[in-house]
């Protein structure tokens, strides 16, 4: 009776180890999903005001108020914030093929397979 239940423990602990290394993989992937719509919008807002003449006035927000600026004023902090964001982005999706090499790792050294139901 004692020799079943150190495999049900070993199997429980397997479970909860592999699903925590899956939540860690979704929150990372979700990370990267935000921080693409907001480098695609950034994208957007600087293909939109390009084209502008430079002493156009135009609004920003900056910690929840909006200000007015210039487009001069405006199109280079945009840059820095879209080139900021890009290096952010390549960085978690590093971190995800790193923690996806380590579950695959995992899951061979504990010799795991998933059964999908």
């Amino acid at each position: 009776m004692a020799s079943q239940a150190v495999p049900a423990k070993r199997q429980q602990d397997l479970q909860v180890q592999y699903s925590t290394y899956k939540n860690l993989l979704q929150q990372i992937a979700q990370k990267i999903g935000d921080v693409e719509q907001e480098a695609e919008e950034h994208k957007l807002v600087l293909e939109t005001l390009e084209p502008l003449p430079e002493d156009r006035k135009c609004f920003r927000m900056i910690n929840g108020v909006l200000v007015e600026r210039t487009v001069k004023d405006v199109v280079p902090a945009l840059r820095t914030n879209a080139d900021g964001l890009k290096k952010v982005l390549d960085d978690l999706v590093k971190q995800y093929k790193t923690k996806q090499d380590e579950l695959e790792k995992w899951k061979k050294k504990n010799n795991v397979q998933v059964v999908q139901s």
